[in-house]
């Protein structure tokens, strides 16, 4: 049997450095969401405003990722399939999140070991997510 190593931190939370680092990845990842020819139809699917959807995020990954439950005490559970049930979530939207996401993470400086951990993780929600077929 293979032994898996153990992760340096106690939770994701602590291994990409706290709020600050959270918070950062969240503003990168929607400025390329505005800035990137590549991700217009992720982009378009989130109305004209962002400044809501960068505060959702950041609770809710702060949460997820084993820290505070910024977004629970506000809201209760994410129920986020259900939350994301009004706009068309597809392969072409969730692989453009994904990519967004990714392309965040490297920009940020996370570490490339937390960042491969995160993007498996990432990919069954937004797999998950989807509601369309195209």
């Amino acid at each position: 049997m293979e032994s898996q190593e153990k992760p340096p931190y106690e939770t994701p939370f602590e291994w990409i450095g706290g709020e600050e680092k959270v918070q950062a990845l969240v503003e990168r990842f929607y400025d390329l969401m505005d800035l990137e020819p590549g991700y217009t139809a992720l982009r378009a699917a989130h109305g004209t405003e962002l400044e809501r959807a960068r505060q959702n995020l950041f609770w809710f990954l702060c949460g997820w990722l084993g820290g505070p439950q910024h977004y629970v005490e506000r809201f209760g559970h994410p129920r986020l399939r259900a939350r994301h049930m009004p706009f068309k979530i597809g392969i072409k939207e969730r692989d453009q999140w994904l990519a967004c996401m990714d392309q965040a993470m490297g920009d940020v400086g996370v570490d490339e070991t937390l960042r491969s951990r995160l993007r498996d993780s990432f990919f069954q929600t937004a797999d998950w997510m989807r509601n369309t077929h195209g």
